[in-house]
């Protein structure tokens, strides 16, 4: 999968490289249908809950997952978080352990995510699943992080989360698009929608609401509206201009919500999804903050992968940077609709294994 996306799988009108690339792309969503499809999935003991995306590149899947967490917890269910580990060593099961893990051994999603709940990183999903049956005690819920195309762990509730500003891109599949298999596959594979940024909050809305109302002419399922919000007090983010850094799926909706949040954004410097930083980058947006008497931000994402650079200016970039914290949020009539497909897969009973 890419790690820097090309910025024509978004363009609005045909491209000539889609279309000289897309065999290539029949060929692969044919490949990830057929393994989904001969995958024989194991039928965990607890219920399974998968958020995940239609696309390469992030869409919003770790507020959800962690806003389903703690939903899950004010029910006094124990969820356990299962994951990749996209971005680290470990081959797992690894049970994450927020104060001595790394991100280079375990990913950066799985350290923040482990901040809310038990986490477990495993490349075989179904090994996973079953590491947590065993060695979490009191779980009670499996919140798988991503995986939708996966098909070897059977899923109690999907959830697809779609970027509210950019939706699924020209429609073709990797890598003459972003798709990560056909949609029409994907959809089938979905329970519900989830969109973030789908109600424009600011001020794009014939884009925004193109992309909402296109999903819910072709899925007839729940689509849910969210957005992302700040989870603390931002007056700290005014008075002061602000050396923006970011290496996630698509920083610049990363630099949309700082302006909308009042910042003088003085300087902006965009990273690869999961990019482990140099000396030399920690040393040049330093150098970019002195020289502009401006605060380093960044995002959660960012501050717990660099938090575990070993070098010197990495440290110092760590210590000098502000990380903020976002959470998603939903209507009222929306998150009604989510709390109750929820509550329908951590009731389900168990169908054994």
């Amino acid at each position: 999968m890419p790690r820097d996306e090309p910025a024509w799988w978004y363009a609005p009108s045909d491209d000539r490289r889609a279309r000289i690339l897309a065999p290539i792309g029949w060929a692969y969503g044919w490949i990830a249908e057929r393994r989904y499809l001969r995958a024989v999935p194991y039928r965990s003991r607890l219920g399974v809950v998968c958020v995940g995306n239609f696309t390469a590149g992030g869409t919003g899947k770790t507020p959800l997952g962690l806003m389903i967490a703690a939903a899950c917890r004010a029910r006094g269910q124990t969820p356990v978080f299962l994951t990749r580990g996209y971005g680290g060593s470990a081959r797992g099961p690894l049970l994450v352990d927020p104060a001595s893990t790394t991100a280079a051994e375990a990913g950066d999603e799985p350290l923040l995510l482990a901040r809310t709940a038990p986490t477990v990183v495993a490349r075989d999903r179904t090994e996973g699943a079953r590491f947590i049956e065993e060695h979490v005690a009191g779980a009670t819920l499996i919140i798988m992080d991503d995986g939708l195309q996966n098909g070897s762990l059977a899923k109690d509730l999907t959830i697809a989360v779609v970027d509210g500003t950019r939706g699924i891109g020209n429609g073709e599949v990797i890598p003459a698009g972003p798709l990560r298999a056909p949609i029409a596959f994907q959809l089938d594979l979905v329970d519900a929608i989830v969109v973030n940024g789908g109600h424009a909050p600011s001020g794009a809305g014939d884009r925004l609401t193109s992309v909402f109302d296109q999903l819910r002419l072709q899925f007839q399922g729940p689509v849910l509206a969210a957005s992302i919000a700040p989870a603390a007090n931002t007056d700290w983010l005014g008075g002061k201009p602000v050396v923006a850094f970011a290496g996630i799926g698509h920083p610049q909706r990363f630099f949309a919500t700082l302006r909308d949040l009042g910042a003088k954004i003085a300087s902006e410097t965009s990273f690869p999804d999961h990019h482990t930083f140099s000396e030399a980058n920690a040393r040049d947006l330093l150098r970019q903050a002195a020289d502009l008497g401006a605060m380093l931000v960044t995002t959660e994402k960012d501050m717990a992968r660099l938090s575990g650079e070993r070098g010197h200016e990495c440290r110092a970039l760590a210590a000098a940077a502000r990380a903020l914290p976002v959470r998603m949020t939903f209507g009222e009539r929306d998150l009604l609709r989510l709390e109750t497909l929820i509550d329908g897969a951590v009731r389900r009973p168990s169908r054994g294994v």
